[in-house]
């Protein structure tokens, strides 16, 4: 019996194998965590001899990694958030499956954090875009251009504060007549709602350089909570030799939430702007004054 459910696990591996296409070599690895389990999701990027990628790809849940590549030289590049990167090199041959040792990533170093204090973000190093569908077509990119904020580091990182006020007739799609009809009553209403404001709650630490911001925006008179998924870009100098801090952040807003929802426009059967917008940032901040 116990021999019998072997053979058929055995069948059953090999039926999971596909074939390698005619001209080709195939290549497989394990991507492994420093406890040796598997590592979901990890980056994978094989590469020929002249930089250029030829395959790009995440491990599955167990880890694994597999692909085919036509015969010749390679390297393979494993990224993992909050993990030095791992290389290796290996060679394709024809009708050849390639399977490389398994892959082990190590905790890459943490980046120093920002010495606790305020801190003003620097609107000539900072971006605050956006994405949105124009009538659920083409991708709308647009910015804000004035804005300002203020970033108070704690002692303990978690309970630190952020506060940014945005102006939002400083809007821009690169289009004039579009910037005019967003600041109308149809749309942000800049005369009655002049600012937007993000008010942060709490810093969640999710590991390695991400984190999560929590708190409320309030937009066109209405307070909504939003969570900011944040990557901190560590400690630099200025060109000036001012200390820097960086972070990246992003997070998906439904216009609806905040009644921006133009209803005049979608009984013509016009979706002028899609259903959510995507924000996006690039923070940079200095010691306040």
């Amino acid at each position: 019996m116990v021999f019998a459910l072997l053979r058929r696990r055995k069948r059953s591996l090999r039926q999971e194998v596909a074939p390698i296409p005619y001209g080709a070599g195939a290549l497989d690895c394990v991507v492994l965590d420093p406890v040796q389990l598997p590592m979901h999701r990890a980056e994978v990027s094989v590469r020929d001899l002249n930089g250029q990628e030829v395959v790009h790809g995440q491990t599955d849940p167990h880890g694994r990694f597999a692909t085919t590549v036509a015969p010749g030289a390679y390297s393979v590049a494993v990224t993992a958030e909050g993990f030095q990167p791992v290389r290796r090199a290996f060679t394709s041959t024809e009708g050849v499956r390639t399977s490389l040792e398994p892959v082990g990533m190590e905790p890459a170093p943490v980046p120093s954090m920002p010495t606790p204090g305020a801190w003003r973000i620097d609107p000539d190093h900072t971006a605050v875009r956006f994405i949105s569908r124009h009538i659920g077509l083409a991708e709308v990119h647009g910015r804000f251009n004035r804005f300002e904020g203020t970033l108070w580091i704690a002692e303990n990182m978690e309970h630190s504060r952020i506060d940014v006020v945005i102006e939002t007739a400083s809007i821009d799609t690169g289009v004039k007549q579009r910037d005019e009809h967003l600041c109308s009553r149809e749309f942000l209403n800049v005369a009655a709602f002049p600012y937007m404001q993000f008010t942060s709650e709490r810093f969640v630490h999710r590991g390695g350089s991400r984190w999560t911001v929590q708190g409320v925006l309030n937009l066109h008179g209405v307070s909504r909570n939003v969570s900011l998924d944040t990557r901190y870009l560590g400690i630099g100098t200025g060109i000036m030799g001012e200390t820097r801090t960086a972070c990246s952040a992003s997070t998906e807003l439904h216009r609806e939430d905040f009644t921006l929802d133009w209803r005049s426009m979608l009984q013509r059967g016009i979706a002028m702007i899609g259903a959510t917008i995507r924000i996006e940032l690039d923070i940079q901040a200095v010691p306040a004054q």
